[in-house]
């Protein structure tokens, strides 16, 4: 009698799961890595992927950028034919690219031509899911190369970055593309044009130490890492202790590096009136 009590008792309690119901799905919340809530995902999604508790701004993929940043079906893709090679046999390098290539990730940069409120401008946004938006050679070519059409075109130019920096399995020929590129938006400068970055999280090493910081106008999300080398490696270089809020988006617009900061619900608005305001039109 007494084995009986225990499934007796399940059925009076009704203990463990209802035959035939549906168990919750694993993946309705998520934790915020800044204010450590658990946030309904849908809430999260709705709110263009920022914290409704904290306002911090969770990494997105190429085309929810697009989604946001860019008019509706204005995206034509650009230089799609540059593809990455093993060009040093670089020990793994190979078998990563046609991993991310069977994701369809295509390259560590999408570039195209787009529309922000009608006004037609080039654009290039890196790809974090494609080696972490490393700077290879097919990067460097694709932004040379759209900097040239934007000067031939008389277009703005607006390039969104997020990047570890350069590609080490592409040794020297990675760290070439920060020059390659420079003398590109060197020379688009002299035709009088428009070109904006926008530094979200994180834009590190060669990145920033090039393209990433030549904007004539620089633009970050709030809280992005921005900096070239990590604290810890600076600090045991210079033999101090940094400041808080180093490398912070906050630190670097207090020390004149970027020109301001903007939440990211209101950047299309904010990039169409940049646009307005540099005479470009529909």
């Amino acid at each position: 009698m007494s084995a009986k009590l225990p499934s007796l008792l399940k059925k009076l309690f009704r203990v463990g799961k209802p035959k035939g119901k549906a168990s919750a799905p694993d993946n309705l919340f998520s934790q915020c890595p800044s204010c450590n809530n658990m946030i309904y995902r849908k809430k999260i999604t709705e709110n263009l992927h920022v914290c409704p508790e904290c306002g911090y701004h969770f990494r997105i993929t190429n085309n929810e950028w697009i989604q946001i940043l860019f008019d509706e079906n204005s995206i034509q893709a650009l230089f799609t034919e540059s593809k990455t090679m093993d060009i040093l046999d670089f020990p793994g390098y190979k078998e990563k690219i046609d991993k991310a290539y069977a994701k369809n990730i295509l390259e560590g940069v999408d570039t195209f031509k787009a529309k922000i409120n009608g006004i037609t401008l080039l654009a290039g946004i890196l790809n974090a899911d494609f080696m972490m938006g490393s700077m290879g050679s097919v990067v460097g070519e694709r932004l040379t190369r759209l900097f040239e059409k934007a000067a031939t075109q008389n277009h703005p130019v607006i390039i969104l970055t997020r990047s570890g920096g350069a590609r080490m399995q592409e040794g020297a020929v990675s760290l070439m593309q920060m020059a390659k590129v420079s003398a590109a938006i060197k020379q688009y400068n002299k035709t009088g044009n428009l070109y904006i970055t926008i530094l979200t999280n994180p834009t590190t090493g060669g990145v920033s130490a090039s393209f990433a910081m030549l904007g004539d106008v620089i633009i970050s999300e709030p809280k992005a890492l921005i900096g070239f080398a990590g604290p810890r490696v600076i600090e045991q270089t210079i033999n101090q202790k940094l400041p808080e809020g180093f490398q912070s988006a906050e630190f670097l617009q207090e020390k004149g590096f970027t020109d301001f900061i903007c939440d990211r619900k209101d950047l299309k608005e904010t990039l169409g009136k940049i646009l307005k305001l540099h005479h470009y039109k529909k």
